[in-house]
Protein backbone atom coordinates (compact mmCIF):
# COMPACT_ATOMS: atom_id res chain seq x y z
CA UNK A 1 0.00 0.00 0.00
CA UNK A 2 1.53 3.48 -0.91
CA UNK A 3 1.80 5.95 2.23
CA UNK A 4 -0.27 9.26 2.35
CA UNK A 5 3.12 10.94 1.24
CA UNK A 6 3.77 8.59 -1.76
CA UNK A 7 0.27 9.46 -2.53
CA UNK A 8 0.24 13.44 -2.55
CA UNK A 9 3.17 13.39 -4.39
CA UNK A 10 3.02 11.26 -7.14
CA UNK A 11 5.80 10.95 -8.84
CA UNK A 12 7.70 13.92 -7.25
CA UNK A 13 7.64 11.23 -4.33
CA UNK A 14 10.90 9.79 -6.38
CA UNK A 15 13.19 12.87 -6.56
CA UNK A 16 13.27 12.73 -3.12
CA UNK A 17 16.78 11.42 -1.14
CA UNK A 18 16.43 7.38 -0.93
CA UNK A 19 16.36 7.38 3.01
CA UNK A 20 13.71 9.81 2.35
CA UNK A 21 11.37 7.40 0.21
CA UNK A 22 12.24 4.92 3.00
CA UNK A 23 11.50 6.91 5.76
CA UNK A 24 8.07 7.77 4.27
CA UNK A 25 7.19 4.94 2.12
CA UNK A 26 5.70 3.17 5.03
CA UNK A 27 1.78 2.61 5.87
CA UNK A 28 -0.19 0.65 8.09
CA UNK A 29 -0.07 -2.18 6.36
CA UNK A 30 3.85 -2.95 6.66
CA UNK A 31 3.76 -2.71 10.97
CA UNK A 32 6.00 -1.15 11.77
CA UNK A 33 7.31 2.13 13.36
CA UNK A 34 10.40 4.55 13.01
CA UNK A 35 11.92 5.86 15.60
CA UNK A 36 14.27 9.23 15.64
CA UNK A 37 16.67 9.70 18.08
CA UNK A 38 18.81 12.94 18.52
CA UNK A 39 20.10 16.47 19.16
CA UNK A 40 18.11 19.35 18.56
CA UNK A 41 21.63 21.96 18.12
CA UNK A 42 18.98 24.66 18.93
CA UNK A 43 15.28 25.19 20.00
CA UNK A 44 14.19 29.17 19.94
CA UNK A 45 11.18 31.12 20.41
CA UNK A 46 10.42 34.48 19.61
CA UNK A 47 9.88 37.42 22.32
CA UNK A 48 8.26 37.76 25.81
CA UNK A 49 5.34 39.12 23.91
CA UNK A 50 5.23 35.66 21.96
CA UNK A 51 4.97 33.58 25.54
CA UNK A 52 1.24 33.47 26.01
CA UNK A 53 0.72 31.95 22.39
CA UNK A 54 3.37 29.55 22.68
CA UNK A 55 1.96 28.87 26.67
CA UNK A 56 -1.71 27.79 25.62
CA UNK A 57 -0.15 25.07 22.93
CA UNK A 58 1.64 23.21 26.18
CA UNK A 59 -2.55 22.55 26.86
CA UNK A 60 -2.32 20.29 23.76
CA UNK A 61 1.02 19.54 23.10
CA UNK A 62 1.48 22.21 20.16
CA UNK A 63 4.66 24.00 20.73
CA UNK A 64 6.39 25.38 23.97
CA UNK A 65 7.83 28.41 25.47
CA UNK A 66 10.85 26.87 25.97
CA UNK A 67 14.55 27.44 24.31
CA UNK A 68 17.80 25.98 24.33
CA UNK A 69 20.73 24.46 22.93
CA UNK A 70 22.04 20.33 22.66
CA UNK A 71 18.32 19.46 23.56
CA UNK A 72 18.27 15.51 23.40
CA UNK A 73 15.12 14.98 20.80
CA UNK A 74 13.07 11.94 20.38
CA UNK A 75 10.76 11.24 17.09
CA UNK A 76 8.36 8.38 16.58
CA UNK A 77 5.73 8.20 13.66
CA UNK A 78 3.28 5.14 13.88
CA UNK A 79 1.28 4.56 10.36
CA UNK A 80 -2.51 3.07 11.32
CA UNK A 81 -6.00 3.77 10.29
CA UNK A 82 -7.99 6.05 12.51
CA UNK A 83 -11.54 5.13 13.63
CA UNK A 84 -12.75 6.81 10.29
CA UNK A 85 -10.70 4.16 8.17
CA UNK A 86 -7.93 6.96 7.26
CA UNK A 87 -4.58 6.26 6.57
CA UNK A 88 -2.84 8.49 9.23
CA UNK A 89 0.29 8.72 10.36
CA UNK A 90 1.41 10.25 13.96
CA UNK A 91 4.32 12.45 14.61
CA UNK A 92 5.11 12.28 18.64
CA UNK A 93 8.41 15.29 19.19
CA UNK A 94 9.55 14.72 22.42
CA UNK A 95 11.91 17.21 23.44
CA UNK A 96 14.13 16.49 26.84
CA UNK A 97 15.10 19.81 28.57
CA UNK A 98 16.84 19.57 31.78
CA UNK A 99 13.54 20.21 34.26
CA UNK A 100 11.14 18.83 32.43
CA UNK A 101 10.22 17.05 28.59
CA UNK A 102 7.75 19.27 26.78
CA UNK A 103 6.02 17.69 23.92
CA UNK A 104 5.16 18.41 19.93
CA UNK A 105 2.36 15.68 18.67
CA UNK A 106 0.41 15.64 14.92
CA UNK A 107 -1.41 13.46 12.75
CA UNK A 108 -1.71 13.40 9.61
CA UNK A 109 -4.23 12.36 6.68
CA UNK A 110 -4.68 12.86 3.20
CA UNK A 111 -7.60 14.78 2.06
CA UNK A 112 -8.56 14.25 -1.60
CA UNK A 113 -10.87 16.79 -0.91
CA UNK A 114 -8.66 19.16 -0.10
CA UNK A 115 -6.05 17.95 -2.39
CA UNK A 116 -3.34 18.12 0.32
CA UNK A 117 -1.96 16.68 3.41
CA UNK A 118 -4.12 17.41 6.55
CA UNK A 119 -2.24 17.76 9.96
CA UNK A 120 -4.18 17.52 13.08
CA UNK A 121 -2.09 19.37 15.55
CA UNK A 122 -2.26 18.70 19.09
CA UNK A 123 -4.28 15.15 21.42
CA UNK A 124 -7.39 16.17 20.44
CA UNK A 125 -7.29 17.30 16.69
CA UNK A 126 -8.71 21.08 17.14
CA UNK A 127 -6.98 22.46 14.85
CA UNK A 128 -6.69 20.78 11.42
CA UNK A 129 -3.99 22.72 9.15
CA UNK A 130 -3.69 22.18 5.42
CA UNK A 131 0.02 21.39 4.56
CA UNK A 132 1.89 21.62 0.70
CA UNK A 133 4.35 19.18 0.39
CA UNK A 134 7.25 19.93 -2.35
CA UNK A 135 10.76 17.76 -2.62
CA UNK A 136 13.78 20.48 -1.66
CA UNK A 137 16.54 20.79 -3.83
CA UNK A 138 19.11 18.61 -1.63
CA UNK A 139 16.40 15.85 -1.71
CA UNK A 140 14.62 16.29 1.51
CA UNK A 141 10.80 16.91 2.42
CA UNK A 142 9.76 20.66 2.63
CA UNK A 143 6.52 21.19 3.96
CA UNK A 144 4.59 24.78 4.37
CA UNK A 145 1.27 25.48 6.24
CA UNK A 146 -1.63 27.01 4.79
CA UNK A 147 -5.58 27.43 6.22
CA UNK A 148 -6.01 26.61 9.41
CA UNK A 149 -9.14 24.99 11.10
CA UNK A 150 -11.18 24.87 14.47
CA UNK A 151 -13.13 22.28 15.54
CA UNK A 152 -15.21 21.86 18.42
CA UNK A 153 -18.22 20.15 18.76
CA UNK A 154 -21.17 21.47 16.52
CA UNK A 155 -18.40 24.87 15.93
CA UNK A 156 -15.99 25.01 12.84
CA UNK A 157 -14.18 28.02 12.34
CA UNK A 158 -11.74 29.26 10.20
CA UNK A 159 -8.61 30.09 12.59
CA UNK A 160 -7.60 34.10 11.92
CA UNK A 161 -4.07 34.50 10.78
CA UNK A 162 -3.82 36.84 13.38
CA UNK A 163 -3.43 34.08 15.76
CA UNK A 164 -2.18 31.10 13.64
CA UNK A 165 1.58 29.95 13.29
CA UNK A 166 3.09 29.62 10.01
CA UNK A 167 5.30 26.93 9.48
CA UNK A 168 8.31 26.11 7.12
CA UNK A 169 9.66 22.80 7.80
CA UNK A 170 12.21 20.62 6.12
CA UNK A 171 13.43 17.36 6.74
CA UNK A 172 16.78 15.94 4.81
CA UNK A 173 19.08 12.99 4.74
CA UNK A 174 22.75 14.02 5.26
CA UNK A 175 24.73 11.52 3.51
CA UNK A 176 28.31 13.20 4.87
CA UNK A 177 27.28 12.91 8.30
CA UNK A 178 24.98 9.76 8.06
CA UNK A 179 21.96 11.16 9.77
CA UNK A 180 18.85 12.81 9.20
CA UNK A 181 18.42 16.46 9.70
CA UNK A 182 15.27 18.79 10.58
CA UNK A 183 14.92 22.36 10.50
CA UNK A 184 11.51 23.85 12.00
CA UNK A 185 10.20 27.84 12.03
CA UNK A 186 7.08 28.94 12.69
CA UNK A 187 5.94 32.67 12.30
CA UNK A 188 3.04 34.83 12.56
CA UNK A 189 2.15 37.39 10.04
CA UNK A 190 1.69 39.92 12.13
CA UNK A 191 3.99 39.00 15.30
CA UNK A 192 7.04 37.51 13.21
CA UNK A 193 9.04 34.28 14.53
CA UNK A 194 7.46 32.33 17.29
CA UNK A 195 9.31 29.00 17.71
CA UNK A 196 11.44 26.80 16.09
CA UNK A 197 14.56 24.35 16.20
CA UNK A 198 16.94 22.11 14.07
CA UNK A 199 19.41 19.65 14.48
CA UNK A 200 19.58 16.07 13.75
CA UNK A 201 18.31 12.72 14.37
CA UNK A 202 19.66 8.52 13.89
CA UNK A 203 16.58 6.45 12.43
CA UNK A 204 15.81 3.13 13.67
CA UNK A 205 13.01 0.64 12.49
CA UNK A 206 10.74 -1.35 15.28
CA UNK A 207 8.51 -3.71 14.25
CA UNK A 208 4.50 -3.39 15.08
CA UNK A 209 1.35 -4.14 14.22
CA UNK A 210 -1.12 -1.02 14.50
CA UNK A 211 -2.94 -2.41 17.50
CA UNK A 212 -0.14 -2.50 19.56
CA UNK A 213 1.14 1.88 19.08
CA UNK A 214 1.43 2.71 22.48
CA UNK A 215 -1.84 5.25 23.77
CA UNK A 216 0.25 8.52 24.25
CA UNK A 217 0.49 7.99 20.57
CA UNK A 218 -2.78 8.11 19.58
CA UNK A 219 -5.15 11.10 19.75
CA UNK A 220 -7.88 11.29 22.85
CA UNK A 221 -10.15 12.34 20.06
CA UNK A 222 -10.54 12.45 16.47
CA UNK A 223 -12.17 14.85 14.49
CA UNK A 224 -13.59 13.42 11.07
CA UNK A 225 -14.04 16.82 9.52
CA UNK A 226 -11.16 17.83 7.27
Amino acid sequence: MASIYQQQLGSEFTKLHPRMQERLAFASTDHRAFIGEGTMERVWHGPVYTQPFLRIGLLRHIMFPDAGVNVPFRIENYAYRDSFGRETVSWIRRFAFPKHTRCFDATMVRSTGRNCIVDYLGTHQHLAVDIDLSVSERGGLRLRSGEQRFYEGPFRFRFPMLFSGLADVEEWYDDAAACYRIKVEVRNPTFGKLFGYHGSFQPRWQELPPEQIPAYALPRREEKRE
